[in-house]
C-alpha cells in the first residue's frame, strides 16, 4: 500500500507528462503482477464500489478521533475532502504489522471481504486497518472504502507508460485495456505479452475521437478531400456482432446492451463480425425525426427498461463507421472504403430498424458547406462533422482527420441564487465554486432555476466570489448557501429542450459561465420567455432530406 500511496501523491502533485509517464514506468518495474492490475484498473477509472457509507465513516472517524461529530464536520467543510479529513484527525498508527501487504492484499483479503461483513464486524475491520496505516496509506483507503479513488493521469499517459515498459504500439495497448477485464496477474499478463491474442467476444475498440474546428473551415484545403454528417446529439457507442451475439459499448467504456434491448434484433441481418461505430439516438418513427437528449436520459437513469418505455421512447443507432467486417480488423482502411462496406450492409434497412447508415452530406464549397451549419438547429444536430475520407480508423495523434465543427453556443444572463463547495477535489474543494443559476419567470416577477454551473471562472473569481457567499447567505440547506440575488453571470450552453422534470420547465446542456457581469443589475437578467424563444427548444422540427446523398 505503501508504494502505491507514494505513486499516488507524485501523480497528484505532478504537472509534467514525462515526470508522471517516469513514475508509472518505475513503479510497473518494482510492483507485482497482481498490483500492477488492480493500479491500471484505478489509473483508467475503474474503482471499487463504496463498502461503508459516508455517513458511517464520518461517525466512526469521529469516534476513533475522539471528537464531537459536529467538530468533524467542521473539520470536514475546512479541509473539503472526507478521505483527507479522515486520514487527518485520526490519531498515529498503534502498530505496523500490517505494514508490507501489497495493495492487492488490502482489496482482495481487506476491503472485498469487509464488504460482506456485518455493520458491527465492519466496524471492528477498519478500527484495525486505520490503527496500522500512516496519513498518506490512510488517505487512500479511505478513497477505496468510498469509490471515490481518481487518479490524475489520462489514459494517454497511462498508454505512453506501458509503452515504455513493454515496447508495444500504444494503440494495442488502448485496444487491450478497453472490455470487461478483472485485475488480476493473468490480465496484467495478457496485457503486457507482445503475442497476446483478443479471446473476449465482446472487446470493444478504441473510439477515434475528432477536434473541435476552430480555424476557418477554409482552412481545410480542398473540400473534395472531405466529407460531412450531421453531428447528432446522443450517445456515442459501438454496436459488436460476434458469434450470435449483440453487445453494446458506450464510448465510457460502458458495457449498456441490457439498457437497449431492441437491438438484439439487428442480429438477423448484421453479418457476424460485425463492428459498427455510431450514435444512439431517441428516434421518433413516425415523423422520422430525432427526439430531444432530454428523452433518452429517461431511459439511461432506469435501471428496469419496460415495455412502456420502450414504446414512449424508441432509440436507432445512426451507424458512422465500419470497424470489423467479417471477424477483421478494417480500421486501417480509409474512411470512404469502410463506408462503403457500411453502406452495403446497411443499404435495405429501412422503417423502424434500430440502425441506419449516416448518409454523407451533399456540398461542393465550403461555401455549400457553411449553408449546411447554418441549418444544424434545424436538424437538432449540434453541428457538422467532417472526416478526411482516405483518414483510418485509429487512436492516437491523427484527430486532426476529424473535426468537428459545432454550432455557435448560445447565451443568456443569470442572477447566482445558491452556491456549494466544489466536488471536484483539490483547491475548489475547499471554496464556494457550483453555482445555481436563474432567470425571472417574467420581467419584475420571481427568480426561477435554470442551470447549475462550475466551469469559466478564474481561481481569483472563485475566491472573489467564495467571499461574497460567505458574507451574503442568508439559508443553509446541508453544504448548500442560498445568497442574496445579486451577482449576474453569463453562461454560453450547447442546446436547450423542454423538460418536465424542472421546475422551469427546460433543460440546459453543458453551460459554462462566460464572465461575471459587474455592469449588469440582477433585473437586467435575462427570462424564461427569452430562453424559451431560442433555436431547438421545440422537440418537433422538419428534417432537411434533400441536401443528403449517400454516395461516398
Amino acid at each position: 500500500m505503501i508504494h502505491f500511496a507514494r505513486l499516488y501523491d507524485t501523480l497528484d502533485t505532478s504537472a509534467s507528462t514525462t515526470a508522471s509517464v517516469d513514475a508509472l514506468v518505475d513503479y510497473f518495474q518494482k510492483a507485482s503482477q497482481s498490483d500492477s492490475a488492480w493500479t491500471i484498473a484505478f489509473l483508467i477509472g475503474r474503482t471499487p464500489r463504496q463498502v461503508i457509507s459516508s455517513r458511517l465513516l464520518r461517525e466512526w472517524a469521529a469516534e476513533e478521533a475522539a471528537i464531537p461529530i459536529w467538530l468533524f464536520e467542521e473539520s470536514y467543510q475546512a479541509v473539503g475532502d472526507l478521505a483527507e479529513t479522515v486520514a487527518l484527525l485520526l490519531p498515529p498508527p498503534e502498530s505496523r504489522n500490517l505494514v508490507d501487504r501489497p495493495l492487492s492484499g488490502w482489496l482482495e483479503n481487506h476491503l472485498q471481504v469487509m464488504a460482506k461483513m456485518p455493520e458491527d464486524q465492519k466496524k471492528q475491520a477498519l478500527m484495525q486497518a486505520w490503527r496500522s496505516m500512516t496519513v498518506a496509506e490512510r488517505f487512500i483507503w479511505n478513497k477505496l472504502l468510498t469509490g471515490e479513488l481518481r487518479m490524475k493521469v489520462s489514459q494517454k499517459i497511462v498508454t505512453q507508460a506501458l509503452n515504455r515498459l513493454t515496447g508495444l504500439d500504444p494503440s494495442i495497448l488502448a485496444h487491450r485495456l478497453l472490455g470487461e477485464w478483472v485485475p488480476t496477474p493473468f490480465f496484467f499478463e495478457r496485457l503486457t505479452h507482445l503475442e497476446s491474442r483478443e479471446t473476449d467476444l465482446k472487446q470493444v475498440y478504441p473510439f477515434h475521437s475528432a477536434d473541435i474546428l476552430e480555424d476557418p473551415v477554409e482552412t481545410l484545403a480542398s473540400p473534395s478531400n472531405w466529407s460531412a454528417e450531421w453531428k447528432w446529439d446522443g450517445i456515442r457507442s459501438q454496436l459488436i456482432h460476434r458469434n450470435h451475439q449483440i453487445h453494446l459499448w458506450s464510448n465510457g467504456d460502458e458495457l449498456i446492451t441490457e439498457r437497449f434491448p431492441e437491438f438484439q434484433a439487428v442480429s438477423e441481418f448484421l453479418p457476424e463480425g460485425t463492428v459498427i461505430d455510431g450514435e444512439i439516438l431517441p428516434w421518433d418513427f413516425k415523423s422520422d425525426q430525432p427526439m430531444a437528449f432530454a428523452e433518452l436520459q429517461k431511459r439511461i437513469e432506469r435501471k428496469t427498461i419496460t415495455k412502456k418505455l420502450l414504446a414512449e421512447i424508441p432509440v436507432l443507432i445512426m451507424a458512422y463507421d465500419l470497424l470489423e467486417f467479417q471477424d477483421i480488423d478494417i480500421r486501417h482502411l480509409p474512411l470512404i472504403d469502410r463506408r462503403a462496406k457500411l453502406d452495403s450492409i446497411l443499404q435495405y434497412q429501412k422503417g423502424s430498424r434500430p440502425i441506419r447508415f449516416s448518409q454523407r452530406l451533399n456540398f461542393n464549397s465550403w461555401a455549400d458547406l457553411g449553408s449546411l451549419q447554418s441549418a444544424c438547429r434545424s436538424q437538432m444536430a449540434q453541428g457538422l462533422m467532417l472526416k478526411q475520407i482516405h483518414s483510418p480508423y485509429q487512436v492516437g495523434g491523427i484527430r486532426k482527420a476529424w473535426r468537428k465543427w459545432k454550432v455557435p453556443p448560445m447565451t443568456i444572463d443569470c442572477v447566482m441564487t445558491m452556491a456549494q463547495p466544489g466536488s471536484i477535489g483539490g483547491q475548489q474543494a475547499t471554496v464556494y465554486s457550483d453555482y445555481t443559476l436563474a432567470v425571472w419567470d417574467k420581467p419584475g416577477g420571481s427568480l426561477v432555476t435554470v442551470a447549475k454551473a462550475c466551469t469559466g471562472l478564474t481561481d481569483a473569481e472563485i475566491k472573489k466570489i467564495d467571499a461574497f457567499v460567505k458574507k451574503n447567505t442568508t439559508e443553509r440547506f446541508g453544504p448548500v448557501r442560498a445568497v442574496k440575488p445579486v451577482i449576474v453571470m453569463r453562461i454560453e450552453f450547447d442546446s436547450i429542450q423542454h423538460s418536465p422534470r424542472h421546475k422551469s420547465g427546460i433543460a440546459i446542456r453543458s453551460p459554462r459561465i462566460i464572465r461575471i457581469c459587474d455592469d449588469k443589475s440582477p433585473e437586467q437578467a435575462g427570462t424564461l420567455s427569452l430562453l424559451q424563444q431560442l433555436p431547438g427548444i421545440h422537440s418537433q422540427n422538419t428534417i432537411l432530406h434533400q441536401n443528403q446523398t449517400s454516395i461516398d
